[in-house]
């Protein structure tokens, strides 16, 4: 459905006026002590990468608990929920009805065994935990919002799809993501969608960042450094392979980038290795360059093994295998985009700037696949992200809380009648 700025104006200033948008406000100015417990409560439950079972628990029963509608946990370990439409109301023209999704990732970036226990400072409103920000803040937020609209008895045209979703760290891969958009029961219902990711209040991230993982490993038969030297090693091929590509000339205009994350192999000082492994991160702002980038790593490595099969210095020549452990694609939000007007509507509605980013979250797959997609911060402020020092402070927060809910019934509206609902009052 066609909209302009002027008339994003005028929708955000008339759902502002609304008596049960301002019952849904009244929630969140009240209950800021409720969100505090809820992120102290969830935020002691580990979940690490593909950990977060417990936590998933966690929230199936607070969604029971707020009284959401078909509430699961997918194959992936996703827990969904549903905010319905009045069943009273003008049954929708399609069959299911498209949906809304609100969500936020589980997972944390911390390995099994971590201690999450936060610690509160007397007199101070600053929480200490990993994942206290990311994405505890989120994950406070996704109630947060679910509440307000509950305690609003606020009914969408269409239904608003809650998810406190699996892997969104590290290795996670946005799997869960990838499961709800080509996968699931609702992959071919999700309309638009907004991913709540940590503190902040102005941020809105529309440019999803690209990036490629490989694991790559290089053997060979080892043997003692002595009596089999000149037996190919590994570790120095899988050495100079890496200084090749230090020195390749990445461009800054699209941004791309390569990180040498961790490198393994050997057994002794007097052994040849059988084995070395790197782990490369490539990013870049632009899928071409990235997938160009990819394949220049791969010439690398491969030309490097063909010249030194070629030698005959051995019976065994060395092997290679690069494996992709990541796949995050690059996309971006158009700048017309109604989401997007609907945001900055409500930014001006809220006397907020609109901070447009770039960032790897949740957003990047339904932006890929053509779905107006963001990710958005949930207010307060937070440091030390991924580091066993972070913190995060609520202080505030209620205005991106409020940004928030704005923002999605809003959109929620214009997809409803971008597909031809009857127009009627729903809020």
């Amino acid at each position: 459905m066609p909209t302009t700025v002027a008339s994003a104006q005028r929708r955000i200033a008339r759902l502002a006026t609304l008596t049960a948008v301002h019952r849904a406000f009244h929630w969140l100015h009240l209950h800021q002590p409720q969100l505090r417990r809820w992120q102290l409560e969830l935020v002691r439950i580990p979940a690490p990468p593909f950990g977060e079972t417990a936590r998933a628990a966690w929230f199936f029963d607070r969604f029971h608990a707020l009284g959401l509608t078909n509430i699961h946990i997918d194959d992936a370990g996703n827990v969904l929920a549903e905010l319905s439409p009045d069943p009273s109301s003008t049954p929708y023209p399609l069959s299911p009805p498209p949906c809304v999704l609100i969500s936020a990732h589980l997972d944390t970036v911390f390995p099994a065994g971590t201690d999450c226990n936060p610690v509160e400072l007397e007199d101070a409103a600053r929480i200490y935990a990993p994942g206290i920000c990311d994405n505890g803040a989120g994950l406070s937020a996704l109630l947060g919002i679910a509440a307000a609209l509950r305690y609003a008895h606020i009914t969408p045209p269409i239904p608003i799809l809650f998810a406190a979703n699996v892997g969104e760290e590290g290795e996670g891969d946005l799997r869960g993501m990838r499961h709800l958009f080509e996968r699931g029961t609702y992959s071919r219902r999700i309309a638009a969608a907004i991913a709540l990711e940590g503190s902040g209040t102005t941020a809105v991230v529309t440019r999803a960042l690209g990036s490629l993982r490989f694991r790559v490993t290089i053997t060979g038969p080892g043997g003692h450094s002595w009596t089999d030297s000149g037996t190919p090693n590994p570790i120095l091929i899988l050495s100079r392979a890496l200084t090749t590509i230090a020195d390749l000339e990445l461009p800054t205009n699209p941004a791309t980038t390569i990180n040498v994350g961790h490198i393994s192999g050997g057994t002794s000082i007097n052994s040849i290795p059988e084995t070395a492994t790197a782990l490369l991160d490539l990013r870049s702002t632009d899928p071409v360059q990235l997938l160009s980038t990819a394949t220049t790593i791969h010439q690398i490595f491969d030309d490097l093994l063909t010249s030194l099969a070629h030698r005959k210095t051995t019976n065994c020549p060395p092997k290679l295998l690069i494996e992709i452990i990541g796949n995050r694609p690059a996309a971006a939000l158009p700048d017309d985009s109604p989401i997007l007007q609907t945001v900055r509507a409500v930014d001006r509605h809220l006397a907020l700037r609109t901070e447009l980013r770039l960032g790897s979250t949740d957003a990047n797959i339904p932006l890929s696949r053509g779905i107006p997609a963001i990710a958005i911060g949930t207010g307060g402020t937070g440091g030390g992200i991924h580091t066993l020092q972070e913190w995060y402070d609520p202080t505030g927060r209620e205005t991106a809380l409020r940004r928030i809910l704005l923002a999605l019934l809003d959109t929620t509206h214009l997809t409803a009648q971008s597909v031809s609902l009857p127009r009627e009052e729903h809020v």
